[in-house]
């Protein structure tokens, strides 16, 4: 980088904590940290707010194009706005996949048409959208899909179950990968779907997990439509769609979610010296290890952003996912026996939430198993795994 790069780099730094400094005053304080991974059920009304303030002031989709209604940010500055972001403990926001996945993969993949309905509705946060991939036979293993849909006419008839659909109860919309050629199997003969919630044919159930929350939902469509025109690329080309709105998933923003590691871990710290934890030499040595593991994570990150080599998906999500449970196991052991029972009406404290949540961490996005096959067979040529 030149000089004027980093002037420039420097210059939107200030612009961006300042403003946050500012807006994160008054009501909007008592918000700061709320929401997130395992905590999506805390002040969903209120995050939308702020999430629909920031889109107010040109604080979303801050690395789409300017021509989709973007900043057009370079990816240096699209780290600034995530770190700031997470440094200032603001709100989790409510429009992750909508922002970050579907906006680029339309931007990418869709049609003018596509672009022109759904893009401006994503940048304002009016219009809420979840991912439909997982089934209950189709986890990590997504080739495996079962959800069917066939052409009636000009529109799209949709049968099937999805799983653990994020904030589908919160969503006015799911991007839906279906089978939409009969007889065919593997990532052959599937489509890209877009496709209205809030219709007869579509029942959500939240699932209610350890923790006490319910933002994962199971997602029933039966005869749901959808118009013929919102299918994303081409009919039965959907697996390379939903490869690449995976990319976008793996991005710029997983480094907000170090600094919240970042975070976690100095609060564990905090714990460790308050009750003479760190005073034993093997937690002090583990708390070591974790920081260690978190610089390294991050050096990663930014390296594989700047030149990203095969497989730096997968090493990445394997690297946090098992960080990030390994210091929910952690905590348990700092906070001692404390951390055995719950309050009253199950209420759990920060570290007995960040334990159980994260014992997801492996299986979500692409369990551990699956990125072990992605790197052997893709990255080192090594036979693949036999399937029954």
């Amino acid at each position: 980088m030149d000089s004027t790069e980093v002037r420039a780099d420097a210059e939107f730094r200030a612009e961006i904590r300042n403003w946050l400094s500012e807006h994160l005053s008054g009501d909007w304080a008592a918000y700061k940290g709320l929401g997130g991974p395992g905590r999506e059920h805390e002040a969903h009304e209120e995050r939308l707010a702020w999430n629909q303030h920031l889109a107010a002031h040109q604080w979303t989709c801050v690395g789409w194009p300017v021509e989709h209604g973007g900043r057009g940010l370079s990816l240096a500055q699209q780290v600034i706005f995530h770190e700031e972001y997470a440094l200032s403990q603001a709100p989790a926001r409510v429009n992750h996949l909508g922002e970050e996945l579907l906006g680029p993969t339309l931007i990418a993949h869709g049609t003018p048409a596509q672009q022109q309905r759904f893009l401006p509705a994503i940048r304002a946060v009016t219009e809420l959208w979840c991912q439909g991939y997982s089934e209950p036979d189709a986890g990590s293993d997504l080739a495996n899909v079962q959800t069917k849909a066939r052409l009636d006419d000009d529109e799209w008839v949709i049968d099937g179950q999805k799983v653990w659909t994020s904030n589908a109860h919160e969503s006015d919309w799911i991007f839906v990968v279906a089978r939409t050629e009969p007889g065919s199997q593997r990532h052959r003969g599937l489509s890209f779907l877009l496709v209205p919630l809030d219709q007869p044919g579509i029942e959500v159930r939240p699932i209610e997990q350890l923790t006490g929350g319910s933002e994962f939902n199971e997602v029933f469509f039966t005869d749901a439509r959808t118009s013929a025109d919102l299918v994303v690329g081409e009919q039965g080309a959907g697996w390379g769609v939903a490869m690449a709105l995976l990319g976008y998933e793996r991005g710029v923003s997983t480094l907000a979610q170090q600094v919240g590691f970042e975070r976690e871990l100095a609060a564990l710290v905090d714990l460790a010296r308050s009750n003479g934890s760190l005073d034993d030499p093997i937690l002090r040595d583990r708390l070591a290890r974790a920081k260690v593991g978190l610089t390294v994570m991050k050096a990663n990150a930014l390296r594989s952003l700047d030149d990203p080599a095969p497989g730096a998906e997968s090493i990445a999500k394997l690297v946090w996912a098992n960080w990030h449970r390994d210091l929910g196991e952690l905590a348990m052991q700092i906070a001692g026996s404390a951390s055995l029972t719950a309050g009253a009406d199950y209420d759990l404290d920060v570290w007995q939430r960040l334990f159980l949540f994260s014992r997801a961490d492996t299986i979500y996005g692409g369990s551990d198993e699956i990125q072990r096959n992605i790197l052997a067979e893709r990255v080192l040529g090594l036979p693949k795994e036999p399937r029954g």
